[in-house]
This record gives structure tokens, sequence and C-alpha cells, in this order.
């Protein structure tokens, strides 16, 4: 995996740019501790750092085609790379390297910006056409690979994060990223917390030229259930693409192995890879001191195939190691799993360059059963009441009845009848942000309202649950989840943590050309009673025999609520009394020590939330004052 840095000006760069790029470049060191190289002419200087995976002797970049006048700066991995080589020789083109790279560049003389739809991979690019005065870049469909961009007076910038490409001007916070923030616990496509940068979206290209800056959709996922598919042609369908996903992503020249959890999704990559090589694949497992783990499911599964088997058990710091992955992260991202994630690359990258993950089973094949489930009985049962009584007696409900977190899960019904009093699409909604609507609208300021206009986060969610509203709601909240949660928040975590240790993570079952088979699951091959997955969880029994399947995952378990209450207590009251934070332009300092308080004598459930004003606190020391 690499980072990649570039400016580009059509009336000339900046004289300081040699120094700009060389210090640009070296805040993603940590992306690629293996090569630094860079490109500069009178219109474009582009930056690279590497972590070699591939082709480690001629694979260094930026990569140029003299003879087309071609520079490229390339981050990830074109799994297709070899057979497309091979078509690109048959039409003529000869090749200097052994590199997926160079794969890039000549399909680019090819094919032209089409070139991206041929590529099968986890991609961010940028490519430099020097006769067209052009610059053409592109992100992978699903947004594996993270590309932030500015354009400014006569200048664009990118970069693979953030930091590299902010300047030394006055940094103003996005109001409508703010509040996004506040709501999911991550900033969503194309807006990034900063005015004035945003970031490429999944699936996006684009081209900036003397005719200015053009963004476009190169990839759409369609969902189209077939009714009548039955299991056996759904497993037949499916072992004739998963195979050849994990193939693909084997390639390397570096030691490569695999995340071992207790779950479904790890397991069946790692019996495929098994299954395909012929020594025993090194795969790694992590547990948590004093908390319950997956070690002894994962050991099951690891002795059954024989891998070679390491086993780590660790005891998170959160207090300590905080600060360093603020500085990773770029922006405010509210995952508390950041922490789990960034141990278990860490230990990875003792054994390996390269390991392979379960990442997408959930999203793609119906994992989320806490939220799809009670999203889908709730949907059925609006269904059978009439709007008008939905909208008034539920409302009513709703708004009386207690938040009690002490009280029993069964009688925890306050958010229930919030729910049923609106659409499927506001219910969704709901289940997905962290601040409810009703305390959204007790903390903010008046300035903050003021320069959020009339803005709303569910301007981000209702029109994707809208456009494939003809689908069942748990296939609707799936495909929310794709264009979502997925990229700006899993995938950002997963990158951003094992960037922080060098150590390039592959995910099978985020295939593209798999992605677009599990739209095609009936809901019946996704979930069967409460339990989803019904497709993976056959397919594993391909590989394993009953007996040592788990019957639940239990993941990490974070303990955000108690660490917040004891070794982070400390960050979140340093922000409640620091004055001058910026939080306090836009959320009420006196309502929210109220409501901190009450979740520290347990009166309300909002550790999430709080969790997301203590990373944005440290973010803002970090990168704001």
């Amino acid at each position: 995996m690499c980072g990649l840095v570039g400016f580009v000006s059509l009336e000339g760069l900046p004289a300081d740019i040699s120094q700009r790029l060389k210090r640009a470049t070296r805040l993603l060191y940590h992306r690629g501790p293996d090569e630094e190289g860079f490109y500069q002419d009178h219109w474009c200087a582009l930056g690279h750092r590497r972590l070699a995976i591939i082709d480690l002797q001629s694979g260094k970049q930026p990569l140029l085609d003299k003879e087309a006048g071609l520079a490229l700066v390339f981050n990830g991995e074109i799994y297709n790379f070899q057979t497309l080589r091979q078509e690109l020789k048959e039409k003529g083109f000869r090749f200097q390297t052994k590199s997926d790279t160079e794969v890039i560049l000549k399909a680019y003389r090819a094919w032209g910006p089409e070139c991206v739809q041929r590529l099968n991979g986890m991609f961010a690019f940028a490519l430099w056409d020097a006769p067209q005065r052009q610059l053409f870049f592109a992100r992978d469909r699903l947004g594996k690979k993270p590309f932030y961009f500015r354009f400014e007076g006569s200048l664009f910038s990118f970069a693979s994060e953030l930091k590299a490409i902010l300047g030394e001007e006055k940094r103003e916070i996005s109001p409508e990223a703010l509040d996004c923030y506040l709501n999911f616990g991550y900033v969503p496509s194309p807006l990034t917390i900063l005015k004035g940068f945003q970031k490429l979206p999944p699936a996006h290209a684009g081209i900036f030229s003397k005719d200015g800056l053009r963004i476009f959709r190169y990839w759409e996922l369609s969902f189209s259930p077939q009714a009548n598919l039955s299991l056996e042609e759904a497993l037949e369908e499916f072992f004739s693409l998963f195979p050849q996903a994990v193939a693909e992503r084997l390639i390397s020249e570096v030691p490569l192995g695999a995340f071992l959890s207790g779950g479904i999704d790890s397991p069946l990559v790692v019996a495929q890879m098994q299954a395909l090589l012929s020594q025993p694949v090194l795969t790694n497992s992590i547990g948590f001191e004093g908390g319950e783990n997956e070690l002894p499911t994962a050991r099951r599964f690891a002795t059954y195939l024989g891998t070679d088997h390491r086993e780590f058990v660790i005891k998170p710091e959160a207090a300590q190691v905080l600060p360093k992955l603020i500085w990773h992260l770029d922006e405010p991202l509210a995952d508390s799993s950041i922490i789990p994630t960034f141990y278990v690359c860490q230990i990875a990258r003792q054994n390996v360059t390269v390991a392979l993950s379960g990442d997408g089973g959930d999203e793609s094949f119906g994992g989320y059963t806490f939220r799809y489930l009670p999203h889908l009985w709730e949907s059925r049962l609006r269904q059978k009441i009439p709007p008008l009584l939905r909208g008034s007696l539920f409302s009513l409900l709703g708004h009386i009845y207690p938040q009690a977190p002490w009280f029993p899960k069964p009688l925890r019904l306050k958010t229930i009848w919030q729910n049923l009093s609106v659409s499927d699409a506001k219910a969704f909604y709901r289940d997905l942000v962290w601040l409810p609507p009703e305390i959204r609208e007790e903390i903010y300021t008046p300035l903050f309202w003021k320069k959020l206009g009339g803005f709303s986060p569910l301007e981000k969610i209702y029109p994707l649950y809208e456009k494939v509203k003809e689908l069942d709601p748990f296939s609707r909240a799936q495909y929310v989840d794709l264009h979502f949660y997925l990229p700006e928040d899993v995938l950002v975590k997963v990158d951003r943590m094992s960037m922080a240790v060098a150590l390039e993570v592959r995910a099978p079952l985020l295939d593209h050309r798999l992605i677009e088979f599990a739209a095609s699951l009936p809901l019946s091959l996704k979930l069967k009673g409460r339990k989803g997955k019904v497709l993976l969880r056959e397919a594993l029994q391909r590989f394993f025999p009953r007996k040592i399947i788990s019957s639940e995952k239990k993941g990490f378990a974070v303990p955000e609520a108690q660490w917040l209450r004891k070794e982070c207590r400390f960050f979140v009251e340093e922000a409640l009394q620091d004055a001058d934070s910026l939080l306090w332009q836009y959320l009420s300092r006196p309502k929210l020590r109220k409501l901190w308080e009450k979740l520290l004598t347990n009166k309300i459930n909002l550790g999430v939330f709080f969790w997301g004003i203590m990373i944005f606190y440290l973010w803002e020391k970090e990168f704001y004052r």
C-alpha cells in the first residue's frame, strides 16, 4: 500500500512547490516506508511513498510512460492486472516492469478514462497526461482507498490523507460535516470536516483540465433480488466467484497471512486460502485481557485447517493509544473499534506485510441483524396500522415513555414507539444516528443552526433509502450501509489503522463481482428466523463440520462506556472545562454538562455520542490549534 500526493496548476506551479511536495510526501511516510519518489514539470508535481508488495525491484513510483508523456501515482492493488496485461500486450503495448501500476498507464493509453471500469481492485490513483495537460484520477468502487482533494484558485491539490494538503492558512469547520459527524460518528463523502476540502466518493473518477474540474460516477450497484433463486443455485454461483476473488488477492512478493476470528467471514476466507495454497496460511487472532473473546473458536478453526496460527492476548490502553490514533485518522471518526483494529493490525504486522480479512460480509450478505431485523419487523407492523393512528398515538407514546437504560431490554420501548410513528426511511435514520433528534434540537447553539441553514443529516440517508424503495426494508437497509456506513466508517477505520503500521489489508468479500452477486439474493437467502448471512453460513459448512462453527460471533467487546467513566474520563472533562474549545461555538456547554452527569449516573445511554465528543476534542488539539 502507498501514499500519494500532488499539485497541478495549468497556469504554472508556485515557486515553492518542490518544498511543499517533499514536506507533504513525508507526512505520508507511514503509508509507504520502503521508498520515496517525485516527479515535477511546469504544471504538475507528484509525490509518492511506497509500501513494496509486487515487483519489488522495478515498481517504483511515480511511474512514467515517457513515450506517451504520462506520470502516475497509485495507492492500492489491481487484482486482475495479469489478465489486463496480457490483453494490452495483444494490443501491441510493451511493458518495462512487472507491476500492476504500469497496467494502469497502458490501460489509460488504450481506453482513456473508461479504463477505470476494467480495473478490479482497491485503488486511488492520479495520472498526469502532459500532452493533454489534464489530470485523471479515480477511486475504487467500494471506497477502500482514500482520495482527498482541494481546488482553490488555479491550484488543484490531492493526497491520500488530508494532513498532506493542509496549508498554513486559517482552517474553518464545515457545519454540515460537523452535523453529520455528531449524528453518525463519521463525515460522509464528499464532505470533509474542513471547508474547502473534499473526498472523492467511491466509484467516482475525475478530470482536471483547461475545461475545469469534472467528477463522474463510473459504477453503480444494482439491487435486483431473484425471487426464485434456490440455495443450491446461489451456492454454485458463490463458489464460482469466491475462490477467484481470494486467489487474486494471494499475489504478493512479501509475507502474506490473514486475520482469523470466531465468526463466519474471516474463517471462510482463511479456509479458501488454505484450499488454494500449498503451505499453511499464517493466521493471527487477538483477544483482550479481562473480557470475552473469540480465541477458543478461532483456534478450533485454525487447528482444523492446519494453519500456522498465532494468538495474542493484549491489554487495551485506550487513554495511551488514542492521541496517536487521532493523528492517523486525519478526520474525526467516533468508532471506538479503531482501538482493537489498530491492535490486530499492529500484531499482524509482526509476521506479515499483507493480511486478508473478512470485511464486507455483514453489509453484503445481511449480517447486521441487530439493526436490520427490528427495522424489518417495524416496517411490517407499520403497514398494518393506519397512518393517522401511528402519527398520533405512537408519537405520544414515544414522547412520554421514559429513556431508561436500566430497564430490562424488553421494556426499553421508547425507540420502538418513536420509530413506529414515522416512515420507514426516517425510522432507519433514527436507528443509524447516535444523537437522538430531540437532543440535537436541544444542544445545538443558535450560531450552529444559522450556519446549517436548514441542513439535516437525514439528507444524506433519505435519497439512498428511497432510491430502492421497491425492495424489502432489510435490503434497503443493506443498500444504504453499502453506500454509506461501509465506505465512510468501516473502510476508513481499516485503511487508517492498517496504514498506521504499514500493513496492507485485502478483503475478498468486497470484490465488486461478489457484491453484485449478493445484491441479487432474495431475502430468504440472507435471513432465516433471527439469523442473517444464510448463504455464508451454508458456504462455511463446505469447509468445516457444524460442531466447530460458532453459533454467535462475539467480536471485539469494546467497553466504550466503561472507558469513558474511567481511563478516558479525563479527556471528556477536559473538553467540558476548556472554554476555548471549538465545540462551544456549536454546542451548549451547560446542556452537555448535564447530559454528561446523567451518563455518569447511568440515567441516559449516550456513550457513543460522548465518545464522539472526546474524539473531536482530541482531533481539534491535534489538527486545529
